[in-house]
């Protein structure tokens, strides 16, 4: 998926030259859902079976260096095109854009916060897709407070001795290196001054302990991890200095937000078009049921969901996309698009009837898919408290 036109400097050119850049990566994206994905997406969910040769076709695509910059090895792609790549693969399995944004939020911790050292050899790695893994920040009693984590890393000469545990790691078993949010002063005032975050690949000390079962989110491993007396070099704490894991966590889950709002798009929207679909078939009293006032008045809120969800997700990418400070527009997106999604793939079963609650159509497999997406990078309840608190400290009186 990658390109070998030289980018034009003037800004007219520049411009269409990204939307060109872009159309071919939707492309590219689309015949190879086409082609090796949607077929085979029933059976691997129903199985809970991890997508091994998806995977590597995801590698050749370049989907695990999407956001890395190309000065490392990646695609260099910008929010907006990348959320508008996980909307389209999410709207067919939803699953495989778990497998690589928990990576590239790994990845976004150590371009933005990381040593160069540490970009050099981390980056490239992580865009080939050699190296894949995540993020694990939650703990069995700390998940939206982060700060509550008990994680331990404990400095030993030119070591740091970890010990704890984390859970619900997306790529836990099949990832081999996650960005990992520690204390190293538990003592510290205020928390998150004592919290650190290291780069940790799989070794001794470092095991996994069982895959999580899950309602939906099917094929992608969800897992817990365990260390004990894990020995990690100190030139693996990212940034190289302490204090710093909480900042690095939180703009990290900036991307992962959109990431979510995009999912969350991408369901919805497939709710939305199976059900625009299925209502012109099936037909009751003698015409399609696209035709009577009540399926209508479902479709016509869907569509103005989906859209008005669309634009929240692209609002946000673009303030990304600009370097500036994005919690609240991520949030925004983040909050509106999950809950589109849990809407309209309950829309759409009841436009389905029976057929919605079977497993031989997709519709039951977005109902149990949409409500992680409430629930994943940081729960809507606190996403309306991030919002809240942003809007009155950009509007003081």
């Amino acid at each position: 998926m990658t390109t070998t036109m030289t980018p034009p400097t003037d800004a007219a050119e520049q411009a269409e030259h990204a939307e060109h850049e872009e159309r071919m990566i939707l492309e590219a994206i689309d015949k190879w859902l086409d082609r090796d994905v949607r077929d085979k997406v029933m059976d691997l969910e129903h199985a809970d079976e991890y997508p091994t040769e998806m995977v590597e076709q995801m590698k050749e695509l370049g989907l695990f260096g999407a956001t890395i910059p190309q000065e490392y090895g990646g695609l260099g792609l910008s929010a907006t095109t990348y959320a508008k790549v996980v909307e389209k693969i999410s709207s067919v399995w939803m699953s495989l854009t778990g497998i690589f944004n928990s990576h590239l939020i790994m990845a976004a911790c150590v371009a933005r916060m990381g040593t160069e050292d540490q970009r050099r050899h981390f980056l490239p790695k992580f865009a080939s897709g050699e190296i894949r893994g995540g993020l694990a920040l939650t703990e069995p009693d700390a998940g939206t407070d982060l700060q509550a984590i008990r994680m331990r890393a404990v400095r030993d000469g030119d070591d740091y001795v970890i010990d704890g545990t984390k859970t619900w790691i997306s790529n836990g078993i099949y990832g081999s290196c996650f960005a990992l949010l520690v204390k190293t002063d538990p003592e510290a005032q205020p928390r998150h001054k004592g919290m650190s975050m290291f780069i940790a690949e799989k070794g001794d000390g470092f095991t996994v302990s069982k895959k999580l079962e899950k309602m939906g989110y099917k094929g992608i491993d969800s897992a817990e991890l365990i260390f004990e007396n894990y020995r990690i070099s100190a030139d693996k704490l990212l940034g190289g200095t302490e204090g710093k894991g909480l900042q690095a966590a939180l703009s990290g889950l900036e991307l992962g937000r959109i990431n979510i709002a995009a999912r969350g798009c991408g369901i919805a929207s497939a709710a939305l078009m199976d059900s625009v679909s299925y209502s012109q078939i099936r037909k009751t009293f003698g015409k399609p049921i696209c035709q009577h006032q009540a399926i209508q008045l479902k479709l016509g809120e869907m569509a103005t969901r989906l859209q008005a969800a669309r634009l929240l997700t692209y609002d946000a990418a673009r303030a990304y996309d600009r370097g500036e400070r994005c919690d609240m527009e991520a949030g925004m997106a983040k909050y509106f698009a999950s809950e589109a999604a849990v809407e309209n793939s309950l829309e759409a079963m009841r436009i389905h009837g029976g057929y919605g609650y079977s497993k031989e159509y997709p519709i039951e497999r977005y109902f149990r898919d949409a409500p992680l997406m409430c629930i994943g990078e940081g729960t809507n309840e606190i996403q309306r408290m991030i919002i809240a608190k942003q809007l009155v400290e950009r509007h003081p009186v």
